[in-house]
């Protein structure tokens, strides 16, 4: 039997590449699976620690598994891990794990670049991006993997955390960065706004009337009820919102509560990301003008990503066995 494997964050960084996992990333999505597949999230909560669990069967692949994120807030420094488990689909085993918190923004960022690859034109676009942090920058760099970016506009309540991101990214793409005095213009006349980076007191920060018209718009931001970070007049602009878990995104995001409760009718131009890749709404997707993603993170994104670094990290000879081995269990 095979040793068990362990894969870095430092490995992860070292053996990831874009446009694999994006590619692979539309592959798996391609194709057409339940919602056994890649399942909701649980959580499990007790006072100020919870544990979640992201599983998934990906269709097509060799792994199957989970991402656990386990969090305590009581701590004097709030804390999170995250791990994801690898089982082998041929023999039912584990396979090893992953450190996930890189990996986490890796599969972000990758499976937004599959979803907007599919949504807008295949052109020189210009990027506008609210949020300074490690979803901000892993976006900048899928986008770049799949368009030519011509100008990046950088906002974030931070002045020294704005300017740091645009001279980072804009010097490794080798892009055009300005970090901007205000969020509306980032991305006034833009034809991409990320927005990543949820406002200390849930109040929006991106609205409609700032996006240029034809412009996409991709949310990461609200993923919970209590979370906001788009307007609801961002919301109401989208004639085509794609969702990575559409159910989970259109009732359990406060994002799409506020919108419903305002009254704003989304569900007939809402899919889901699998409907997206695998074409059945080729039609939808053709006539919209105005495409929102909007992503709360699936198991079945951690476990493809994860899946790839895994088999890049073993194949490197950069992972590392794990002295222990699981007895396992005839069924």
């Amino acid at each position: 039997m095979a040793a068990l494997q362990f894969v870095s964050d430092q490995v992860a960084r070292e053996v990831f590449d874009w446009s694999s996992a994006i590619s692979l990333l539309q592959k798996v999505y391609g194709n057409t699976f339940g919602d056994g597949a890649s399942p909701a999230r649980t959580v499990a909560i007790d006072g100020a620690s919870w544990l979640r669990t992201l599983p998934a069967n990906p269709p097509g692949c060799r792994y199957f598994g989970a991402k656990l994120m386990g969090a305590t807030m009581s701590a004097q420094q709030p804390t999170a891990d995250y791990v994801i488990v690898l089982f082998e689909k041929e023999s039912g085993r584990i396979a090893g794990f992953l450190d996930a918190n890189t990996v986490t923004g890796f599969r972000t960022a990758a499976t937004s670049a599959a979803a907007i690859d599919r949504m807008i034109p295949a052109t020189s676009l210009r990027l506008g991006v609210i949020g300074s942090g490690l979803e901000a920058s892993m976006h900048t760099r899928a986008f770049a993997a799949i368009r030519d970016i011509s100008e990046i506009r950088v906002f974030s309540p931070n002045p020294d955390s704005r300017e740091r991101f645009a001279e980072t990214l804009g010097g490794e793409l080798g892009i055009s960065a300005t970090a901007t005095a205000s969020a509306e213009d980032a991305v006034g006349d833009v034809d991409l706004v990320l927005t990543a980076a949820r406002s200390r007191d849930e109040s929006p920060i991106l609205y409609g009337d700032w996006i240029a018209p034809g412009a996409a718009v991709v949310s990461i931001g609200s993923t919970v009820p209590s979370q906001r970070e788009i307007d609801v007049s961002v919301v109401e602009r989208a004639d085509l919102i794609v969702c990575d878990m559409l159910e989970e995104t259109l009732e359990e995001t406060g994002d799409m509560i506020a919108a419903k409760q305002a009254g704003i009718a989304f569900e007939q131009h809402s899919i889901s990301l699998n409907t997206l890749l695998n074409g059945s709404a080729a039609e939808l997707v053709g006539k919209a003008s105005m495409p929102m993603y909007k992503s709360v993170g699936a198991g079945i994104q951690d476990v493809v990503v994860g899946a790839l670094i895994f088999e890049q990290a073993v194949a490197a000879g950069l992972a590392t066995p794990l002295p222990a081995e699981l007895c396992g269990k005839v069924l």
